[in-house]
């Protein structure tokens, strides 16, 4: 709500008083005892569901984008919705799916979001070749290889690309380069949201070096 989004109706156990606040209002239904337990996809959910219309971004928020995560084939839905959380934190204008990515709407996804569902625009539907047409450089992760993270330059326009969670990017991904995070451990590769994370703050932190040395 406080988001600009439309709730469409909020259900609560019989007994329940409407909730207040910023939900005041809004379309209220009380459901028989138990039957909350059995619409919700959680084992213990929280007294209160809401349904609330999904409004996906269009292809235009690109065109003025500076940075955004884009999300390869991604399968898992809780590494999305940790993604979302995460690009929203670091300062990402925008989340971007590939046709092959899991359902941005996946309970699972809107869950592990925590809110940043709601307050970043999520545009659908969008090959790593368009990315580079509205004037993004894109850069991909990898396991394997490519320029540390840290030593990239990763200002300017942006598009980072995290791929599938067992395949990765792709070899001959269109994209403009790779980026890497050094292991001193044995594992063979971090999380694909974890990775999206330690990258996406190192984004967050060039940008303020290079606001603060412009101020």
């Amino acid at each position: 709500m406080q988001a600009g989004h439309e709730l469409e109706a909020i259900y609560v156990p019989e007994g329940e008083p409407p909730p207040g606040g910023v939900l005041a209002g809004a379309p209220c239904a009380a459901l028989a005892a138990g039957v909350l337990e059995r619409v919700a996809t959680t084992e213990s959910p929280q007294p209160l569901l809401a349904v609330v219309r999904y409004r996906s971004a269009g292809a235009e928020v690109l065109a003025g984008a500076g940075f955004v995560v884009v999300a390869v084939g991604l399968s898992d839905p809780g590494n999305l919705g940790t993604i979302l959380r995460t690009a929203e934190a670091a300062g990402a204008d925008a989340v971007v799916l590939t046709p092959d990515t899991v359902d941005a709407t996946n309970p699972k996804v809107v869950r592990a979001s925590a809110g940043a569902l709601f307050l970043l625009p999520v545009v659908d539907h969008v090959e790593l070749g368009e990315l580079r047409a509205a004037g993004l450089r894109v850069l991909g992760t990898s396991a394997a290889s490519g320029t540390a993270y840290t030593d990239a330059d990763l200002t300017g326009r942006l598009a980072l690309a995290v791929g599938n969670e067992a395949r990765g990017l792709a070899a001959d991904a269109p994209v403009d380069g790779w980026l890497t995070i050094p292991h001193a451990g044995r594992a063979e590769s971090l999380n694909a949201a974890m990775a999206a994370a330690v990258v996406c703050f190192e984004v967050a932190r060039q940008r303020r070096v290079q606001a603060a040395d412009r101020g």
